[in-house]
């Protein structure tokens, strides 16, 4: 008698299988898809999308995600950004994710508890980034204005970039005016979406002195977020821009509410009191505040 064979698993599925291969897979029309990206992403960022979107379409037409799990965390989020964003485009997300929950695939490959640990146990001196800053500053002077900005901003290393170049460019323009609000010294980024709103990172305002401002507009000039990352590592040093944002938030949390700071680094989430009722315009002392951590930030650029 021949013994019972072993219990075969079945291969993860989804019901009716969602993507089949079919017509409006051939008749994807590429350009159209990244023009609806740049709606809310970069031109650059939708391009690398589109490319990933084309090459691994392959695992949609099958419906079988399967070597996706088995990639390095960095190539599994760019294929899963790219599907998951080509099956918005084509009407098709709920079946993505019903595909993504069936073959158990996650965005990050750390719990939240796991990237605190690993936060408290980086730091060995809490003047170790503002060193950092000094260092590049030395090797790189052209962009000492640049760090000033991301340091008592704690904006992104694209946003400082994109906050930078704008005020060149309106300087020149005649137009500062249009972007900072010289009696609150505030940064209006809101005023222009297409570059501080995008999809998942935002930035709205930005407190920042006048005197950096105008320093900016008299004497910079432009750079790339690619010319400042190999312009800082062709000197042997690491890129450390999220280092500086943490640093930023962490002293502002000294003067702000939890609301307050969050406002400012533009994560305001799924909170219904941050989206509906959450004004920075009613918080009168905010400026008052705010210049206490700035000063504080400022202090250690310089020490």
């Amino acid at each position: 008698m021949n013994p019972r064979p072993p219990e075969c698993k079945e291969k993860p599925t989804v019901s009716s299988l969602p993507f089949e291969k079919e017509a409006r897979f051939e008749a994807i029309d590429w350009e159209k898809f990244e023009n609806w990206l740049k709606q809310t992403h970069t031109p650059r960022f939708s391009r690398d999308i589109v490319i990933y979107a084309k090459r691994y379409l392959g695992y949609l037409q099958k419906g079988d995600l399967s070597e996706i799990g088995l990639m390095s965390h960095g190539k599994r989020r760019m294929i899963m950004t790219a599907l998951s964003n080509l099956s918005k485009f084509l009407g098709r997300y709920e079946d993505w994710k019903r595909l993504v929950h069936a073959y158990q695939l996650k965005w990050s490959d750390r719990s939240k508890d796991e990237i605190i640990i690993e936060r408290l146990t980086k730091v060995k001196d809490v003047d170790d980034v503002f060193n950092w800053i000094r260092q590049v500053k030395a090797v790189r002077p052209d962009f000492s204005d640049l760090l000033d900005l991301m340091a008592l901003t704690g904006m992104r290393l694209l946003e400082a970039v994109n906050s930078y170049n704008l005020i060149i460019q309106l300087h020149r323009e005649r137009r500062l005016s249009d972007y900072y609000n010289a009696e609150t010294e505030a940064l209006e980024h809101y005023k222009f979406k297409d570059l501080f709103l995008r999809k998942s990172k935002k930035t709205f305002v930005s407190f920042v002195p006048k005197s950096l401002v105008l320093k900016i507009a008299e004497h910079g000039k432009p750079l790339n977020k690619h010319g400042v990352c190999t312009g800082i590592q062709r000197y042997g040093l690491p890129l450390r821009f999220g280092d500086i944002r943490e640093v930023h938030n962490t002293i502002m949390s000294k003067y702000l509410s939890e609301s307050e700071v969050n406002f400012l680094a533009g994560r305001i989430g799924s909170s219904v009191f941050m989206s509906n009722y959450f004004n920075i315009k009613w918080i009168t002392d905010l400026k008052e505040r705010m210049s206490k951590g700035i000063t504080e930030i400022q202090t250690k650029l310089s020490a």
